[in-house]
This record gives structure tokens, C-alpha cells and sequence, in this order.
């Protein structure tokens, strides 16, 4: 039985079942939640599954070693304290055990009080030890928020404290929130405050790779996979190892793909295109999209399996309009950033300004934010930007969104014009790196009469 919610938790640790018992009803009497084991393997899977405020171990336990059981422990949780047991207690084995982190040791038989005493010392220690690096935990959060993420609202203070409490485990985290709030400055600060800080960061956004690279990208491939790989790649889940890895936008990842990366997920191995071996990695999962993932669960489109696996700690981020106290802090952020970028001196916002902007909804959230005070700074020909060059209004917007068909036919066409220019009019190279089949790659050409011999002929110049 694990221990009980509320109570201060001891599991002990005995081979001797009669001894056992004895220690379980008195600290029971005492209103403590006692979890006995008779051996270090249970004892090791209960420390696994529940988390203790102290254990008491027997320095002998048959076979095992008392002080090897103990060590394991503290490979679960550090800050456990532990008191060992003992009849057969010499200063040797005293010495050994506080050299390799008891916090007590008691020898049997023992005066209970004496055992309550360094109980009660144990878990208040416990206590402190872990509030310590918990507030070490928020410390580190705040000193990211003025590093990484402007914010001053009730709202994303509530954020920094779940990425305090998140960055204490290793599960994995799934960021939510509209486009344009900032889900990877989010999953970059959850990374700096957890225990894997010092190791790669490493992140990609899903929607911006091909189906048919994704997989080479993730997991790597190696020489002579497909034609073309000349040479093998480290995927990003190798380049990851030991750190974390980000997957944005993991919602358009395609259903075929989806399951070659909940294997990898579940068993931290994958093979890389072409290769006869696998490939182990430990990493945590940092995964974000701005899509609702239970609704497209419910229509078929991404996995269910999938979705618990990478949901286990979902943090919300909440869109600008939900945060209104954050604005002129991040206009005073955005201004001194891009003054310093454009080398301006631009004072500030005119009050007219200002009050449009904490009016407006800003469905692009702070990149849209961010995009205005650019803009401003850019078109402002005096010191202070009047509210006429603020763009969020209706005819302004309306004046600069394309309909999509057409926004989409530009995307395309100076896609194709960047890919001959760096693929020099080569069309096997070009459907190469944009993952496409020449004949496929040579009808988007011809319908944007785009002729790859003078990309060529550019070249040779």
C-alpha cells in the first residue's frame, strides 16, 4: 500500500517481517503513512511509484547490503533522507553509512524515542532540502522571465509556476496556445530550468517539413539510404541526446509518421534510414501545436496512443487578449529592440497609439505585437509614433490580407524562384531538397513560367 495523502510517508525497509511490523504500527500510531518492503527490490519499486519523506533501511538485508540499497534510493530521489538499522553497529559501518549519505543510523534494539527523535529531524530536513530547490526552481524562472519572456500579468505568472513545477520531473510537456504566443520561447525557458539545462536544446517545427523528409530529419540516415545521400546525418533526435527536443506544431505531423514516432518515444530507440542498427537516445519530449489535439484525436487525424504519450504535463499559454497587462511591456521590450536593431531613437507612443494598441485584440498574439512596433519604428519620422502608423485597424488589415489562393500562388512562386537560384537550375538537385518528384517539380515550374536554363546561365556567369 502506498502512502497516505497528507501524511508524512516512511517506507521501511526490513527482513525481518516480525521487526517490520512492530515499526509499522507504532509509526502508524504517530499518524505517519508507512509502506514496509522485505527486500531491496520491493523496496526500489516502491520509491519508483510513490515519493517518501524518509526511509528507514536495515544495514542487513540477507543477502543485500543495506548501504548499496540505500544508495539506490537516492538514485530515485537525492533528497531522501535515510535512517539505517542496525544490530550489528560498530563504528565502521557508522562512519561508511554517513560517508555514503545516511542521514542517521540507530542501532537495534533500539530506544524508540530516540528513533522518533531522528524521524522527525529527518523529514524536517526533507522538507527544507526540497523547498530550497524549489524555490531555487522559481528563482531561475524569474530570472528567465526578464531574460527570455516579458510578462508582468497574473495569467503568465501562473505560467512561470507550472514551468517551475514541470521543470522539476522529466515527463514530458505539451505546450497549447494560439499562433503567435510564443509556445517556443516557452518550451526554450522549460528547458534552461530543468536538470538537462547544460545539454542541446533542440527543436523543429513539424509543419514546415516535407512528409517525405520528416522521417530523415527526425531519426537521420545513412550513406546510400536513397539517392543522393552521399554522406550519413545525425537526426535530430541523436543531436538531441541527453537534452530535449521540440516538437512544434506536432499536430501536422501525418498519420503514417505518427506511428514511427511513438515507437521511438515509448522505447528511446529508432533505427535511421538505411542503418542495420539502432539508435539510442535520452532526451525529454517538449511538443506544442496550436491546434486542439483532443478534436483532432476525435476525427481521425492524429493518434490517440500518440496524444496520452506526449500530453502528460499540458500547459496552456494564454493568448495576448487574455493578458491586456502585458502590453505596454512588451511595446517598451519591442521599442528598445528594434531601436537598437535600426539604430533609432524613437521615444515612444503617443497616448492616441498607445490606447489603440490595449484596445486591439491581436489575434496574432505578440509576434503580431511585435510585427506593429517594427512596422512603427521603420515609418515613424518623429520621435514620437502616432496612432495613424499603428496598423492593427480594420482598413489597414483588410488592405494587406490577400485572399488565400493568391497569397498561396506568391508563396509558391518565390519558393520555386529561391530553389533554382540555390539549386542553380539543377532540377534533380532542386527535387531533391524540396522533396518533390522531377515531373511533379517541372509542372509547378512551367505553371509559374519559371525557366531553370537561366538560373543556369546565372550561374555560369
Amino acid at each position: 500500500m502506498g502512502p497516505f495523502i497528507g501524511m508524512d510517508s516512511i517506507l521501511v525497509i526490513d527482513d525481518d517481517v516480525g521487526v517490520l511490523k512492530v515499526i509499522e504500527m507504532r509509526l502508524e500510531a504517530e499518524g505517519y503513512g508507512v509502506t514496509t518492503a522485505d527486500n531491496g527490490e520491493s523496496a526500489l519499486q516502491c520509491a519508483s511509484r510513490d515519493r517518501f519523506d524518509l526511509a528507514l533501511v536495515d544495514l542487513r538485508l540477507g543477502k543485500e547490503d543495506g548501504i548499496d540499497v540505500m544508495g539506490q534510493l537516492h538514485d530515485i530521489d537525492p533528497s531522501l533522507p535515510v535512517v539505517i538499522l542496525t544490530a550489528h553497529g560498530t563504528i565502521e559501518s557508522a562512519v561508511e553509512a554517513m560517508k555514503r549519505g545516511a542521514f542517521s543510523y540507530v542501532t537495534k534494539p533500539f530506544d524508540y524515542r530516540e528513533l522518533a527523535l531522528q524521524i522527525r529531524n529527518g523529514i524536517e530536513k526533507a522538507r527544507l532540502t526540497r523547498e530550497v530547490e524549489r524555490l531555487r526552481h522559481i528563482v531561475r524562472i524569474n530570472r528567465l522571465e526578464f531574460e527570455d519572456i516579458v510578462a508582468q500579468s497574473e495569467a503568465m505568472k501562473r505560467i512561470f509556476d507550472l514551468i517551475a513545477l514541470a521543470s522539476e520531473s522529466d515527463s514530458n510537456v505539451y505546450l497549447s496556445g494560439e499562433s503567435g504566443t510564443g509556445k517556443g520561447v516557452f518550451a526554450r525557458a522549460l528547458h534552461k530550468a530543468g536538470a538537462r539545462r547544460e545539454m542541446p536544446f533542440v527543436s523543429i517545427n513539424c509543419a514546415a517539413i516535407p512528409e517525405t523528409l520528416l522521417e530523415s530529419e527526425l531519426f537521420g540516415f545513412e550513406r546510400g539510404a536513397f539517392t543522393g545521400a552521399a554522406t550519413g546525418k545525425k537526426g535530430l533526435f541523436t543531436q538531441a541526446h541527453g537534452g530535449s527536443i521540440f516538437l512544434d506544431e506536432i499536430s501536422e505531423i501525418p498519420l503514417t509518421m505518427q506511428g514511427k514516432l511513438l515507437k521511438a518515444l515509448e522505447d528511446k530507440e529508432f533505427y535511421p534510414l538505411g542503418a542495420q542498427k539502432s539508435v539510442k537516445v535520452d532526451l525529454r519530449i517538449i511538443s506544442a501545436s496550436n491546434k486542439d489535439l483532443e478534436q483532432e484525436v476525435e476525427k481521425g487525424t492524429f493518434r490517440r496512443d500518440l496524444y496520452y504519450r506526449i500530453h502528460v504535463i499540458p500547459i496552456k499559454i494564454p493568448p495576448l487578449r487574455e493578458r491586456r497587462d502585458d502590453i505596454p511591456l512588451l511595446i517598451s521590450h519591442f521599442l528598445d529592440k528594434y531601436n537598437r536593431k535600426m539604430n533609432r531613437d524613437v521615444k515612444g507612443f503617443s497616448t492616441a497609439a498607445l490606447a489603440k494598441m490595449m484596445n486591439y485584440p491581436w489575434p496574432g498574439n505578440v509576434r503580431e505585437l511585435e510585427n506593429a512596433v517594427e512596422c512603427s519604428v521603420v515609418m515613424t519620422t518623429e520621435p514620437v509614433i502616432s496612432e495613424d502608423l499603428i496598423l492593427p485597424t480594420k482598413s489597414v488589415q483588410e488592405m494587406v490580407l490577400k485572399p488565400f489562393k493568391e497569397s498561396k500562388m506568391d508563396f509558391e512562386r518565390r519558393y520555386l524562384v529561391q530553389l533554382m537560384e540555390i539549386s542553380g537550375g539543377n532540377i534533380s538537385h532542386a527535387a531533391r531538397l524540396a522533396g518533390k518528384y522531377r515531373p511533379d517539380l517541372y509542372e509547378l515550374l512551367e505553371k509559374y513560367h519559371i525557366n531553370a536554363l537561366e538560373f543556369r546561365k546565372n550561374r555560369r556567369k
